[in-house]
């Protein structure tokens, strides 16, 4: 096994596409390469056609909420992550809120992240404590570490297009 050095905006994104649980770094980029690349291979191996790898447009505002709220400082203000956690969903809706309705596809293993339901948050597991996202249709489970509010912060940052610095730099202040 081998050992590299990611940059955090890196680490930030392969651990934002955790699916459960003790899924190693080499599971996740093994799987994430499976998915997001198409590799047309002729016979002889050697002969390769470049990878392609999709990625969603980038966010276009000059200076987008998300943004804003981190130059604000109001982050830093508020004492507990869940708070933090959920201003800065709140930002990303009003950034985008189409974009923002690919939170229902980021899951667990076994629960729902995001939903306009806040019945189907509490049917995926026993103690979601589903609390609805600030001005918007959308609720979000709470019932959850730091680190899993980061991925999922993350993980939806970079559905909707978001630089990975502005995602590393979100996700570090959660």
């Amino acid at each position: 096994m081998k050992t590299i050095e990611l940059d955090d905006d890196l680490y930030f994104y392969i651990a934002s596409q955790t699916r459960h649980i003790g899924e190693s770094a080499s599971d996740i980029l093994r799987r994430l390469l499976e998915q997001s690349a198409q590799v047309k291979v002729s016979e002889a191996p050697s002969q390769a056609e470049p990878l392609t790898v999709q990625t969603p447009a980038p966010v276009t505002q000059e200076k987008s909420g998300i943004q804003a709220l981190l130059a604000s400082g109001a982050l830093q203000q508020e004492d507990k992550s869940i708070n933090r956690f959920m201003l800065l969903l709140g930002a990303l809706y009003r950034d985008d809120p189409v974009r923002f309705t690919q939170a229902t596809e980021i899951k667990g293993r076994k629960r729902v992240y995001f939903s306009q339901d806040p019945e189907a948050l509490r049917a995926s597991g026993s103690t979601t404590k589903p609390k609805p996202v600030p001005d918007t249709p959308f609720w979000v489970i709470t019932n959850t570490n730091t680190s899993r509010k980061q991925n999922m912060v993350a993980q939806l940052m970079a559905s909707m297009g978001y630089d990975e610095a502005l995602i590393a730099e979100a996700c570090s202040t959660v």
